[in-house]
Order: structure tokens, then C-alpha cells, then sequence
């Protein structure tokens, strides 16, 4: 049998990256739950060296923990994590928001209604009657999201906001049941593009902040966040 060479190993090194960090998202794979280096093995039809530097990959982006002499785990969640994830998140898009709309193009505002338009003909769920998960949704979502902060001409802080917003995803599908049919999410991100095209940087920064709190008001308890987490401060110009 020929040897796979270094180029293929780390082709299949990084298809399994990809498709292990997918599950660990989109909670196939759940918080808390033990890896097993054979299960995985099998689950992505690949070998062990591919496995493990998948998940040497992901626990050093914080999906993944290793724990010593005990194997590889999902990183549980936790309503202290997911109140510093979201005040993080707050901290840092607000920034981007106000950075973006200072720096205000009509070819930007154009790209976001474009971005808004396509979500709001994008079906949320591929069934009418309950919610199940519509991929073309929630990249049309992201676009629109990265969309909104690409105009801050920093390109750190936007990567950095793309990685909390991975971490975000993850807890999102743990509200979705319930958030699919008692909020208007359409309602919401509209709301704040109008904000945004009418120049109110205050009024955009308070809404997307709401948008953010409000998906983890419905992950968890909404009185239990609100005492672990510390108040906003309004990032100054």
C-alpha cells in the first residue's frame, strides 16, 4: 500500500478540522461530551493522526478540552461562559458598529440591505410547522452580521467577532426551540439597519446589543444573567 504523502495528510487533517468543529457547533456533538479517538476515527473516515491534530486544533481555539490522563471533551457550557461570551461580543461589535458607520459608504449601506434583503427570503427553517435547521439560513445570517461590521478597517477586530460569533452559533441552536416562534428576529435586524442608515450610531449600538442579550436571555434563565453579567459600558469615540 502506498504511503499518503504529507500534502494529503494534511488535506484529510483539515477536512476533518472542519467537519468536527461543524458538529461541535451545531451541537451534534454535545456540551460536555467525551471524544473517543477510535469514534472518531470512524465517524470521519479517517486515521489517527488526522483525528488528533484536529483536536489539538480545536482545543486551542477553546472548543475542545483536554483533560490530563482522561482524553479529549466538548467544552460544556455554562451560564457564567455564555454571559462573558455575550458581554465580549457587545464590547467588541459595538466597537466595530461605530467604527464602520463613522466610516460610512453608499456602496456599504447598499451591501447591507443586500445582506438584509437576502436574508429576509431566506426561509429560517426548511419546515413551516416546527424549527429544523436551514443552513442557507444561517450563512445568509452570518454575511449579513459580518456585513454590518465590515466597514471598521480592521480586519483583527472583524476576525476577532467572526470567532465569537462561532462560539455564539454554538449556544444559539440551544434556544432555537424556543425562540423560533415568540421572537421576531426579522423585526429585529431590520430595525437595525434602519438605525444604521439613518446614522443613529447610539440607537444601532443599543439595538444590536439587545439582539445579542436577548438570544441568551432564552439560552438560559434571564434573571441569573443579568446578576452574573456586568453592566455595558458605551464604548466612547
Amino acid at each position: 500500500m502506498a504511503r499518503r504523502s504529507t500534502p494529503d495528510l494534511l488535506t484529510i487533517a483539515s477536512a476533518v478540522y472542519a467537519r468536527l468543529r461543524a458538529d461541535v457547533l451545531a451541537g451534534t456533538l454535545a456540551p460536555g461530551q467525551k471524544l473517543r479517538i477510535e469514534g472518531l476515527c470512524r465517524r470521519y473516515a479517517a486515521g489517527n493522526s488526522p483525528v488528533r491534530e484536529a483536536l489539538n486544533r480545536l482545543s486551542s481555539e477553546g472548543l475542545i478540552e483536554r483533560r490530563e490522563q482522561r482524553g479529549f471533551y466538548v467544552v460544556d457550557t455554562s451560564a457564567e461562559d455564555l454571559a462573558e461570551l455575550v458581554r465580549t461580543r457587545c464590547w467588541l461589535e459595538s466597537i466595530a458598529l461605530r467604527e464602520s458607520m463613522a466610516r460610512a459608504t453608499e456602496p456599504w449601506h447598499e451591501r447591507l440591505v443586500l445582506a438584509l434583503h437576502r436574508m429576509s427570503r431566506t426561509p429560517r427553517s426548511t419546515s413551516p410547522d416546527a424549527y429544523e435547521e436551514n443552513p442557507e439560513w444561517e450563512a445568509v445570517h452570518r454575511s449579513f452580521h459580518r456585513t454590518l461590521i465590515s466597514q471598521c478597517a480592521s480586519a483583527r477586530l472583524v476576525r476577532y467577532c467572526e470567532d465569537l460569533a462561532d462560539q455564539a452559533y454554538r449556544y444559539r441552536q440551544l434556544s432555537m426551540q424556543r425562540a423560533y416562534l415568540t421572537r421576531d428576529v426579522k423585526g429585529e435586524h431590520e430595525a437595525l439597519v434602519r438605525a444604521v442608515l439613518d446614522g443613529d450610531a447610539d440607537g444601532a449600538v443599543e439595538l444590536l446589543v439587545r439582539h445579542y442579550r436577548r438570544t441568551a436571555e432564552l439560552v438560559g434563565d434571564a434573571d441569573a444573567f443579568a446578576q452574573d453579567a456586568a453592566p455595558l459600558a458605551t464604548p466612547a469615540r
